[in-house]
Protein backbone atom coordinates (compact mmCIF):
# COMPACT_ATOMS: atom_id res chain seq x y z
CA UNK A 1 0.00 0.00 0.00
CA UNK A 2 1.18 3.60 -0.52
CA UNK A 3 3.41 4.62 2.36
CA UNK A 4 4.10 1.00 3.29
CA UNK A 5 6.41 0.04 0.44
CA UNK A 6 10.15 0.52 0.03
CA UNK A 7 10.67 4.07 -1.16
CA UNK A 8 12.56 2.78 -4.22
CA UNK A 9 9.70 0.46 -5.20
CA UNK A 10 6.57 1.82 -6.82
CA UNK A 11 3.33 0.23 -5.57
CA UNK A 12 1.58 -1.85 -8.19
CA UNK A 13 -2.00 -1.51 -9.31
CA UNK A 14 -3.40 -4.84 -10.40
CA UNK A 15 -6.41 -3.49 -12.17
CA UNK A 16 -9.02 -5.79 -11.19
CA UNK A 17 -7.20 -8.63 -9.88
CA UNK A 18 -10.49 -10.05 -10.78
CA UNK A 19 -13.27 -9.62 -12.83
CA UNK A 20 -13.36 -13.36 -12.30
CA UNK A 21 -16.58 -12.95 -10.36
CA UNK A 22 -19.45 -14.33 -12.41
CA UNK A 23 -21.77 -12.11 -10.42
CA UNK A 24 -19.87 -8.96 -11.35
CA UNK A 25 -19.74 -9.93 -15.02
CA UNK A 26 -23.49 -10.53 -15.00
CA UNK A 27 -24.11 -7.09 -13.53
CA UNK A 28 -21.78 -5.46 -16.05
CA UNK A 29 -23.37 -7.22 -19.02
CA UNK A 30 -26.76 -5.98 -17.87
CA UNK A 31 -25.63 -2.42 -18.53
CA UNK A 32 -23.95 -3.15 -21.85
CA UNK A 33 -23.36 -1.91 -24.43
CA UNK A 34 -21.34 0.92 -22.99
CA UNK A 35 -17.90 2.26 -22.17
CA UNK A 36 -15.60 1.38 -19.30
CA UNK A 37 -13.31 4.22 -18.30
CA UNK A 38 -10.05 3.50 -16.50
CA UNK A 39 -9.15 6.87 -15.12
CA UNK A 40 -9.56 9.37 -12.34
CA UNK A 41 -7.00 11.04 -10.08
CA UNK A 42 -4.79 7.97 -9.78
CA UNK A 43 -4.35 7.71 -13.55
CA UNK A 44 -1.97 10.66 -13.24
CA UNK A 45 0.09 8.82 -10.65
CA UNK A 46 0.41 5.51 -12.48
CA UNK A 47 3.36 4.26 -14.53
CA UNK A 48 3.10 1.35 -16.96
CA UNK A 49 5.69 -1.43 -16.55
CA UNK A 50 4.93 -4.39 -18.84
CA UNK A 51 6.79 -6.95 -16.71
CA UNK A 52 6.17 -5.49 -13.26
CA UNK A 53 4.66 -8.55 -11.60
CA UNK A 54 6.73 -8.66 -8.43
CA UNK A 55 4.85 -6.15 -6.33
CA UNK A 56 1.73 -7.15 -4.41
CA UNK A 57 -1.48 -6.34 -6.24
CA UNK A 58 -3.44 -3.26 -5.32
CA UNK A 59 -6.95 -2.17 -6.22
CA UNK A 60 -8.27 0.55 -8.51
CA UNK A 61 -11.32 2.70 -8.82
CA UNK A 62 -13.52 2.09 -11.87
CA UNK A 63 -15.90 4.32 -13.73
CA UNK A 64 -18.88 2.97 -15.64
CA UNK A 65 -19.89 4.83 -18.76
CA UNK A 66 -23.50 5.00 -19.66
CA UNK A 67 -23.84 4.99 -23.45
CA UNK A 68 -23.78 2.78 -26.51
CA UNK A 69 -20.76 1.02 -27.99
CA UNK A 70 -20.35 -2.51 -29.29
CA UNK A 71 -17.61 -4.90 -28.17
CA UNK A 72 -16.48 -8.42 -28.96
CA UNK A 73 -16.29 -11.11 -26.29
CA UNK A 74 -13.15 -12.68 -24.92
CA UNK A 75 -12.84 -15.57 -22.50
CA UNK A 76 -10.85 -14.60 -19.44
CA UNK A 77 -9.20 -17.09 -17.11
CA UNK A 78 -8.44 -15.15 -13.94
CA UNK A 79 -6.88 -15.93 -10.56
CA UNK A 80 -8.77 -18.13 -8.12
CA UNK A 81 -9.94 -16.44 -4.93
CA UNK A 82 -9.69 -12.89 -6.21
CA UNK A 83 -13.30 -12.09 -5.44
CA UNK A 84 -12.73 -12.95 -1.77
CA UNK A 85 -9.58 -10.84 -1.79
CA UNK A 86 -11.40 -7.86 -3.30
CA UNK A 87 -14.21 -7.99 -0.76
CA UNK A 88 -11.65 -7.98 2.05
CA UNK A 89 -9.50 -5.21 0.59
CA UNK A 90 -12.08 -2.70 -0.62
CA UNK A 91 -13.09 -1.33 2.80
CA UNK A 92 -9.40 -0.78 3.58
CA UNK A 93 -8.83 0.83 0.20
CA UNK A 94 -11.83 3.11 0.67
CA UNK A 95 -10.36 4.51 3.90
CA UNK A 96 -6.97 4.94 2.26
CA UNK A 97 -8.27 6.68 -0.87
CA UNK A 98 -10.46 9.09 1.06
CA UNK A 99 -7.65 9.87 3.51
CA UNK A 100 -5.23 10.55 0.65
CA UNK A 101 -7.78 12.77 -1.10
CA UNK A 102 -8.43 14.77 2.07
CA UNK A 103 -4.71 15.12 2.89
CA UNK A 104 -3.78 15.71 -0.75
CA UNK A 105 -1.34 12.79 -0.72
CA UNK A 106 -0.87 10.79 -3.91
CA UNK A 107 1.77 8.11 -4.38
CA UNK A 108 3.07 6.92 -7.71
CA UNK A 109 2.39 3.28 -8.52
CA UNK A 110 2.73 0.90 -11.45
CA UNK A 111 0.37 -1.07 -13.61
CA UNK A 112 1.52 -4.28 -15.29
CA UNK A 113 0.85 -5.72 -18.71
CA UNK A 114 -1.08 -8.60 -17.14
CA UNK A 115 -3.30 -6.07 -15.37
CA UNK A 116 -4.04 -4.35 -18.67
CA UNK A 117 -4.86 -7.79 -20.09
CA UNK A 118 -7.42 -8.41 -17.35
CA UNK A 119 -8.97 -4.98 -17.65
CA UNK A 120 -9.33 -5.25 -21.41
CA UNK A 121 -10.69 -8.78 -21.16
CA UNK A 122 -13.26 -7.73 -18.56
CA UNK A 123 -14.39 -4.78 -20.69
CA UNK A 124 -14.65 -6.85 -23.85
CA UNK A 125 -16.41 -9.87 -22.41
CA UNK A 126 -18.89 -7.57 -20.67
CA UNK A 127 -19.73 -5.68 -23.87
CA UNK A 128 -17.87 -2.44 -23.12
CA UNK A 129 -15.37 -0.36 -25.05
CA UNK A 130 -12.37 0.58 -22.92
CA UNK A 131 -11.24 4.18 -22.46
CA UNK A 132 -7.79 4.36 -20.86
CA UNK A 133 -6.58 7.49 -19.05
CA UNK A 134 -2.86 8.16 -19.63
CA UNK A 135 -0.60 9.85 -17.09
CA UNK A 136 -0.27 13.56 -17.93
CA UNK A 137 2.03 14.42 -14.99
CA UNK A 138 5.10 12.76 -16.54
CA UNK A 139 6.69 15.94 -17.87
CA UNK A 140 10.04 17.16 -19.15
CA UNK A 141 12.01 20.06 -17.69
CA UNK A 142 10.30 22.48 -20.10
CA UNK A 143 6.88 21.34 -18.79
CA UNK A 144 6.10 19.44 -21.99
CA UNK A 145 4.42 16.05 -21.57
CA UNK A 146 6.89 13.15 -21.61
CA UNK A 147 5.20 10.53 -23.77
CA UNK A 148 7.79 7.75 -23.43
CA UNK A 149 5.84 5.71 -20.85
CA UNK A 150 2.58 6.13 -22.77
CA UNK A 151 4.33 4.85 -25.90
CA UNK A 152 5.38 1.70 -24.01
CA UNK A 153 1.72 1.08 -23.21
CA UNK A 154 0.62 1.82 -26.78
CA UNK A 155 3.24 -0.56 -28.14
CA UNK A 156 2.06 -3.26 -25.72
CA UNK A 157 -1.62 -2.77 -26.61
CA UNK A 158 -0.78 -2.78 -30.33
CA UNK A 159 1.00 -6.12 -29.92
CA UNK A 160 -2.08 -7.52 -28.16
CA UNK A 161 -4.48 -6.03 -30.72
CA UNK A 162 -6.41 -4.15 -28.04
CA UNK A 163 -8.81 -1.62 -29.53
CA UNK A 164 -8.89 1.19 -26.97
CA UNK A 165 -9.81 4.87 -26.81
CA UNK A 166 -7.67 7.32 -24.86
CA UNK A 167 -7.66 10.22 -22.43
CA UNK A 168 -4.70 12.27 -21.23
CA UNK A 169 -4.90 13.55 -17.68
CA UNK A 170 -7.70 13.94 -15.17
CA UNK A 171 -8.91 17.37 -14.02
CA UNK A 172 -5.84 19.34 -15.16
CA UNK A 173 -7.16 22.32 -13.21
CA UNK A 174 -6.04 20.52 -10.03
CA UNK A 175 -2.56 19.43 -11.18
CA UNK A 176 -0.91 22.19 -9.18
CA UNK A 177 -2.79 21.31 -6.00
CA UNK A 178 -2.13 17.58 -6.27
CA UNK A 179 1.35 17.49 -7.78
CA UNK A 180 2.78 21.01 -7.73
CA UNK A 181 2.67 21.12 -11.55
CA UNK A 182 0.85 23.90 -13.39
CA UNK A 183 -0.24 23.33 -16.99
CA UNK A 184 -2.23 25.94 -18.88
CA UNK A 185 -4.79 25.15 -21.54
CA UNK A 186 -2.55 25.96 -24.47
CA UNK A 187 0.22 23.63 -23.31
CA UNK A 188 -2.27 20.88 -22.48
CA UNK A 189 -3.63 21.23 -26.00
CA UNK A 190 -0.14 20.80 -27.43
CA UNK A 191 0.26 17.65 -25.33
CA UNK A 192 -2.97 16.27 -26.82
CA UNK A 193 -1.79 17.08 -30.34
CA UNK A 194 1.44 15.22 -29.53
CA UNK A 195 -0.56 12.19 -28.37
CA UNK A 196 -2.79 12.42 -31.45
CA UNK A 197 0.30 12.30 -33.67
CA UNK A 198 1.71 9.34 -31.74
CA UNK A 199 -1.54 7.38 -32.19
CA UNK A 200 -1.20 7.88 -35.95
CA UNK A 201 2.04 5.85 -35.87
CA UNK A 202 0.23 2.70 -34.71
CA UNK A 203 -1.98 1.00 -37.32
CA UNK A 204 -4.47 -0.12 -34.67
CA UNK A 205 -4.82 3.36 -33.13
CA UNK A 206 -4.94 5.55 -36.21
CA UNK A 207 -8.70 5.75 -35.88
CA UNK A 208 -8.84 5.57 -32.06
CA UNK A 209 -10.91 8.17 -30.28
CA UNK A 210 -9.29 10.76 -28.04
CA UNK A 211 -11.25 12.49 -25.27
CA UNK A 212 -10.46 15.40 -22.96
CA UNK A 213 -9.58 17.55 -21.16
CA UNK A 214 -11.74 16.22 -18.25
CA UNK A 215 -11.80 19.65 -16.63
CA UNK A 216 -13.68 20.22 -13.37
CA UNK A 217 -17.01 22.03 -13.10
CA UNK A 218 -17.13 25.67 -14.19
CA UNK A 219 -15.15 28.31 -12.35
CA UNK A 220 -13.28 31.21 -13.86
CA UNK A 221 -9.82 29.61 -14.01
CA UNK A 222 -11.28 26.33 -15.32
CA UNK A 223 -13.14 28.13 -18.08
CA UNK A 224 -9.88 29.83 -19.02
CA UNK A 225 -8.09 26.48 -19.13
CA UNK A 226 -10.81 24.94 -21.30
CA UNK A 227 -10.80 27.95 -23.61
CA UNK A 228 -7.06 27.70 -24.18
CA UNK A 229 -7.20 23.95 -24.62
CA UNK A 230 -9.96 24.05 -27.25
CA UNK A 231 -8.21 26.79 -29.23
CA UNK A 232 -5.09 24.65 -29.27
CA UNK A 233 -6.43 21.09 -29.63
CA UNK A 234 -10.18 21.26 -30.11
CA UNK A 235 -9.94 19.68 -33.55
CA UNK A 236 -8.04 16.54 -32.47
CA UNK A 237 -10.45 15.37 -29.76
CA UNK A 238 -13.58 13.36 -30.53
CA UNK A 239 -15.52 14.84 -27.62
CA UNK A 240 -14.89 17.53 -25.02
CA UNK A 241 -15.21 16.13 -21.48
CA UNK A 242 -15.94 17.84 -18.17
CA UNK A 243 -16.67 16.62 -14.64
CA UNK A 244 -19.53 17.45 -12.28
CA UNK A 245 -20.32 16.49 -8.68
CA UNK A 246 -22.69 18.08 -6.21
CA UNK A 247 -20.79 19.77 -3.41
CA UNK A 248 -23.39 19.11 -0.74
CA UNK A 249 -25.44 16.10 0.23
CA UNK A 250 -28.88 15.81 -1.30
CA UNK A 251 -31.74 17.65 0.34
CA UNK A 252 -35.28 18.03 -0.90
CA UNK A 253 -34.92 21.78 -1.15
CA UNK A 254 -31.81 21.62 -3.32
CA UNK A 255 -32.36 22.90 -6.82
CA UNK A 256 -31.35 20.12 -9.20
CA UNK A 257 -30.78 22.73 -11.88
CA UNK A 258 -27.43 23.60 -10.31
CA UNK A 259 -26.12 20.73 -12.42
CA UNK A 260 -26.75 22.56 -15.68
CA UNK A 261 -23.63 24.14 -17.11
CA UNK A 262 -24.51 25.96 -20.28
CA UNK A 263 -21.19 27.83 -19.93
CA UNK A 264 -19.10 24.87 -21.09
CA UNK A 265 -21.55 24.04 -23.86
CA UNK A 266 -21.38 27.63 -25.08
CA UNK A 267 -17.57 27.71 -24.93
CA UNK A 268 -17.27 24.50 -26.95
CA UNK A 269 -19.84 25.58 -29.54
CA UNK A 270 -18.12 28.95 -29.98
CA UNK A 271 -14.59 27.59 -30.42
CA UNK A 272 -15.21 24.18 -32.02
CA UNK A 273 -18.75 24.29 -33.50
CA UNK A 274 -20.46 20.93 -33.60
CA UNK A 275 -18.00 19.21 -31.26
CA UNK A 276 -19.67 16.69 -28.96
CA UNK A 277 -19.66 17.38 -25.23
CA UNK A 278 -19.52 14.51 -22.74
CA UNK A 279 -20.06 14.51 -19.01
CA UNK A 280 -16.76 12.72 -18.51
CA UNK A 281 -17.18 11.85 -14.84
CA UNK A 282 -20.04 12.37 -12.45
CA UNK A 283 -21.73 11.04 -9.34
CA UNK A 284 -23.98 12.26 -6.56
CA UNK A 285 -21.42 14.01 -4.34
CA UNK A 286 -17.70 14.74 -4.62
CA UNK A 287 -14.94 13.19 -2.51
CA UNK A 288 -16.12 9.60 -2.83
CA UNK A 289 -19.78 10.44 -2.30
CA UNK A 290 -21.86 11.06 0.81
CA UNK A 291 -22.03 7.88 2.96
CA UNK A 292 -25.57 6.87 3.77
CA UNK A 293 -26.91 8.96 0.89
CA UNK A 294 -24.96 8.27 -2.29
CA UNK A 295 -25.45 4.51 -1.93
CA UNK A 296 -29.16 4.68 -1.10
CA UNK A 297 -32.50 5.19 -2.81
CA UNK A 298 -32.53 8.97 -2.36
CA UNK A 299 -29.46 9.42 -4.61
CA UNK A 300 -31.58 8.18 -7.50
CA UNK A 301 -33.29 11.56 -7.78
CA UNK A 302 -30.00 13.22 -8.69
CA UNK A 303 -28.84 10.41 -10.96
CA UNK A 304 -32.07 10.10 -12.95
CA UNK A 305 -32.50 13.85 -13.21
CA UNK A 306 -28.90 14.25 -14.36
CA UNK A 307 -29.45 11.70 -17.11
CA UNK A 308 -32.61 13.47 -18.21
CA UNK A 309 -31.07 16.94 -18.20
CA UNK A 310 -27.92 15.75 -19.97
CA UNK A 311 -29.92 14.24 -22.80
CA UNK A 312 -32.08 17.34 -23.05
CA UNK A 313 -28.97 19.51 -23.38
CA UNK A 314 -27.49 17.28 -26.07
CA UNK A 315 -24.87 15.62 -23.85
CA UNK A 316 -25.08 12.12 -25.26
CA UNK A 317 -22.56 10.34 -23.01
CA UNK A 318 -22.66 10.40 -19.20
CA UNK A 319 -19.86 8.67 -17.31
CA UNK A 320 -20.84 7.38 -13.88
CA UNK A 321 -18.34 7.42 -11.04
CA UNK A 322 -18.10 4.53 -10.20
CA UNK A 323 -19.29 1.11 -11.35
CA UNK A 324 -17.55 -0.70 -8.51
CA UNK A 325 -14.81 0.31 -6.08
CA UNK A 326 -13.98 2.60 -3.21
CA UNK A 327 -16.28 5.36 -2.01
CA UNK A 328 -20.03 5.38 -1.54
CA UNK A 329 -21.18 6.53 -4.99
CA UNK A 330 -20.76 3.13 -6.64
CA UNK A 331 -23.44 1.17 -8.50
CA UNK A 332 -22.28 -2.16 -7.06
CA UNK A 333 -21.09 -2.47 -3.45
CA UNK A 334 -18.06 -4.32 -2.07
CA UNK A 335 -20.05 -7.58 -1.86
CA UNK A 336 -20.91 -7.21 -5.55
CA UNK A 337 -24.53 -6.54 -4.65
CA UNK A 338 -26.33 -3.99 -6.87
CA UNK A 339 -27.42 -0.76 -5.17
CA UNK A 340 -30.53 1.30 -6.05
CA UNK A 341 -28.71 3.38 -8.68
CA UNK A 342 -27.70 0.16 -10.46
CA UNK A 343 -31.32 -0.91 -10.89
CA UNK A 344 -32.25 2.62 -11.95
CA UNK A 345 -29.46 2.55 -14.54
CA UNK A 346 -30.55 -0.87 -15.76
CA UNK A 347 -34.13 0.30 -16.29
CA UNK A 348 -32.93 3.44 -18.04
CA UNK A 349 -30.86 1.35 -20.44
CA UNK A 350 -33.82 -0.96 -21.13
CA UNK A 351 -36.55 1.63 -21.58
CA UNK A 352 -35.07 4.97 -22.69
CA UNK A 353 -33.95 5.57 -26.26
CA UNK A 354 -31.48 8.25 -27.36
CA UNK A 355 -33.99 10.53 -29.10
CA UNK A 356 -35.27 13.31 -26.79
CA UNK A 357 -38.77 14.83 -27.02
CA UNK A 358 -40.01 18.11 -25.59
CA UNK A 359 -42.48 17.79 -22.71
CA UNK A 360 -43.86 20.23 -20.15
CA UNK A 361 -46.28 19.64 -17.29
CA UNK A 362 -48.58 22.31 -15.86
CA UNK A 363 -50.93 22.40 -12.91
CA UNK A 364 -54.66 23.03 -13.31
CA UNK A 365 -54.15 26.76 -12.75
CA UNK A 366 -51.59 26.95 -15.54
CA UNK A 367 -48.45 27.24 -13.43
CA UNK A 368 -45.55 24.86 -13.94
CA UNK A 369 -45.32 22.13 -11.31
CA UNK A 370 -41.97 22.62 -9.58
CA UNK A 371 -42.21 19.45 -7.53
CA UNK A 372 -42.54 17.24 -10.60
CA UNK A 373 -39.68 16.82 -13.04
CA UNK A 374 -40.39 15.04 -16.31
CA UNK A 375 -38.47 13.98 -19.41
CA UNK A 376 -39.66 12.15 -22.50
CA UNK A 377 -37.75 10.01 -25.01
CA UNK A 378 -38.55 7.64 -27.80
CA UNK A 379 -38.66 4.20 -26.22
CA UNK A 380 -35.61 1.96 -26.51
CA UNK A 381 -36.22 -0.01 -29.70
CA UNK A 382 -34.80 -3.28 -28.44
CA UNK A 383 -37.52 -3.37 -25.79
CA UNK A 384 -40.52 -1.96 -27.63
CA UNK A 385 -41.59 -1.89 -31.26
CA UNK A 386 -40.19 0.75 -33.60
CA UNK A 387 -43.12 0.84 -36.09
CA UNK A 388 -45.61 1.98 -33.47
CA UNK A 389 -43.76 5.07 -32.21
CA UNK A 390 -43.64 4.12 -28.50
CA UNK A 391 -42.41 6.77 -26.05
CA UNK A 392 -41.03 6.66 -22.50
CA UNK A 393 -41.98 9.29 -19.93
CA UNK A 394 -39.61 9.72 -16.97
CA UNK A 395 -41.17 11.32 -13.89
CA UNK A 396 -39.65 12.36 -10.54
CA UNK A 397 -42.00 13.41 -7.74
CA UNK A 398 -40.08 15.62 -5.31
CA UNK A 399 -43.18 16.26 -3.23
CA UNK A 400 -44.07 14.17 -0.19
CA UNK A 401 -47.60 13.81 -1.56
CA UNK A 402 -48.86 11.59 -4.36
CA UNK A 403 -48.90 13.44 -7.66
CA UNK A 404 -51.32 12.73 -10.50
CA UNK A 405 -50.40 13.25 -14.16
CA UNK A 406 -53.17 13.58 -16.73
CA UNK A 407 -51.81 12.90 -20.20
CA UNK A 408 -53.06 14.76 -23.29
CA UNK A 409 -56.17 13.35 -24.94
CA UNK A 410 -54.02 12.06 -27.78
CA UNK A 411 -52.67 9.40 -25.40
CA UNK A 412 -55.97 8.65 -23.64
CA UNK A 413 -56.62 5.48 -25.64
CA UNK A 414 -53.09 4.11 -25.40
CA UNK A 415 -51.77 1.24 -23.31
CA UNK A 416 -49.24 2.29 -20.70
CA UNK A 417 -46.66 0.13 -18.93
CA UNK A 418 -45.69 1.60 -15.56
CA UNK A 419 -42.32 0.98 -13.89
CA UNK A 420 -42.58 2.60 -10.46
CA UNK A 421 -39.50 2.55 -8.22
CA UNK A 422 -39.78 2.92 -4.45
CA UNK A 423 -37.49 2.21 -1.48
CA UNK A 424 -37.81 -1.28 -0.02
CA UNK A 425 -37.52 -2.47 3.56
CA UNK A 426 -36.49 -0.33 6.49
CA UNK A 427 -34.74 2.99 6.06
CA UNK A 428 -37.18 4.74 3.75
CA UNK A 429 -35.31 7.09 1.44
CA UNK A 430 -32.03 5.90 3.00
CA UNK A 431 -32.71 2.28 2.06
CA UNK A 432 -30.09 0.39 0.08
CA UNK A 433 -32.85 -1.72 -1.47
CA UNK A 434 -35.35 -0.82 -4.13
CA UNK A 435 -38.62 -2.29 -5.37
CA UNK A 436 -40.18 -2.22 -8.82
CA UNK A 437 -43.99 -2.08 -8.77
CA UNK A 438 -43.92 -3.42 -5.23
CA UNK A 439 -41.46 -6.26 -5.90
CA UNK A 440 -37.96 -6.25 -4.36
CA UNK A 441 -35.25 -6.20 -7.03
CA UNK A 442 -32.58 -8.85 -6.42
CA UNK A 443 -30.51 -11.09 -8.68
CA UNK A 444 -32.06 -14.49 -9.41
CA UNK A 445 -28.60 -16.04 -9.14
CA UNK A 446 -25.05 -15.05 -10.05
CA UNK A 447 -25.74 -15.54 -13.75
CA UNK A 448 -29.26 -14.15 -13.95
CA UNK A 449 -30.81 -10.72 -13.50
CA UNK A 450 -34.52 -10.52 -12.72
CA UNK A 451 -36.94 -9.78 -15.51
CA UNK A 452 -37.94 -6.12 -15.37
CA UNK A 453 -41.62 -6.05 -16.21
CA UNK A 454 -44.02 -3.16 -16.18
CA UNK A 455 -47.51 -3.02 -14.77
CA UNK A 456 -50.07 -2.34 -17.48
CA UNK A 457 -52.44 0.46 -16.46
CA UNK A 458 -56.12 0.65 -17.39
CA UNK A 459 -56.58 2.55 -20.64
CA UNK A 460 -57.28 6.24 -20.03
CA UNK A 461 -56.30 6.19 -16.37
CA UNK A 462 -54.13 9.02 -14.96
CA UNK A 463 -50.59 8.34 -13.77
CA UNK A 464 -50.34 8.18 -9.98
CA UNK A 465 -46.81 8.78 -8.62
CA UNK A 466 -46.37 8.33 -4.85
CA UNK A 467 -44.53 11.03 -2.95
CA UNK A 468 -40.71 11.07 -3.14
CA UNK A 469 -40.52 8.39 -5.82
CA UNK A 470 -39.65 8.17 -9.50
CA UNK A 471 -41.03 6.14 -12.38
CA UNK A 472 -40.86 5.27 -16.07
CA UNK A 473 -44.04 5.11 -18.14
CA UNK A 474 -43.90 3.52 -21.58
CA UNK A 475 -46.80 4.65 -23.76
CA UNK A 476 -47.48 1.82 -26.21
CA UNK A 477 -48.61 2.35 -29.82
CA UNK A 478 -48.15 6.07 -29.25
CA UNK A 479 -47.70 6.65 -32.97
CA UNK A 480 -45.25 9.51 -32.40
CA UNK A 481 -43.77 10.13 -35.82
CA UNK A 482 -40.34 11.14 -34.49
CA UNK A 483 -40.05 7.71 -32.87
CA UNK A 484 -40.89 5.56 -35.87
Amino acid sequence: LPGQTDRHTLPHVDVYSDPSSQKLRTLAKGLAPGYLRFGGTKADFTVFLPDDNHVKAQLWEYTFIFQNKSGKSLISILPYGTEKYLKYEWPLQEELILRNENQNIFDYQTISGSSVDMLYSFANCSGFHLIFGLNALLRNDNNVWNSSNAEQLLKYCQSKQYRISWELGNEPNSFEKKAGIKVDGSQLGKDFIHLHNILKKYPLFQSSSLYGPDVGQPQKHRRKLLNGFLKSAGKVINACTWHQFFKIAYSYGENLNVFISLIYLQIVEKIVPGKKVWLGETGSAFGGGAPGLSDTYVAGFMWLDKLGLSAKLGIDVVIRQVFVGAGSYHLVDSNFDPLPDYWLSLLYKKLVGPKVLNVTIFTHDGDQNRHLRVYMHCARNNRYCIPFGDVTLIALNLSKKTTTIHLPKYFSSKRIDAYRLEPAGEGGLSSRNIQLNGKLLVMVDERTLPELTGSTLPVGSPLQIPGLTFAFYVIRDANVSACK
